[in-house]
């Protein structure tokens, strides 16, 4: 692999990744089936209980009333409460139901059930230089984050 074709490279392994994962857990997951957008929402809601709608959003990079919709779809699945907010009437929290707990974990642990069969597949060095990859993975996404939030 080149120097010059390498971001390219390096982009089109994560994406085609992640997409296999999706596709073969969305196979193996029971229904309803979840879109992408909502299986993102739910991951962010149990990772932070009360969040708002706006800043979900923010944190989503998707529009207000785009939250809004997957938070009707998802309540309506008995996937999330929306409560009001305590502190701003106005405003709605978000919370996980314990289905929604349920599937998140059960989503957990057949993900990393099909990537570590998958990677024991792999020879040695290959594990061992995916796992050294990991940390600079995780740089590459914070930075990849903290542009995106810059003004």
């Amino acid at each position: 692999m080149e120097q010059e074709t390498f971001p390219e490279e390096l982009a089109d392994a994560l994406v085609g990744v992640q997409r296999l994962i999706r596709r073969r857990l969305r196979r193996e997951m029971p229904a309803p089936p979840l879109r992408t957008a909502e299986v993102e929402l739910l991951r962010l809601v149990a990772q932070r209980p009360g969040i708002g709608i706006s800043e979900a959003a923010k944190e989503l990079y998707l529009a207000g009333n785009s939250v809004s919709t997957l938070v009707n779809q998802l309540a309506r699945q008995g996937y999330l409460v929306r409560e009001t907010d305590p502190a701003d009437r106005r405003a709605a929290r978000l919370l996980p139901t314990p289905a929604a707990e349920a599937r998140l974990g059960e989503w957990r642990r057949r993900r990393a059930d099909l990537v570590r069969r998958q990677v024991s597949r792999l020879d040695e060095v290959d594990r061992e230089t995916l796992l050294a990859a990991v940390p600079a993975l995780r740089r590459l996404s914070d930075t990849l984050r903290e542009e995106a939030e810059r003004p």
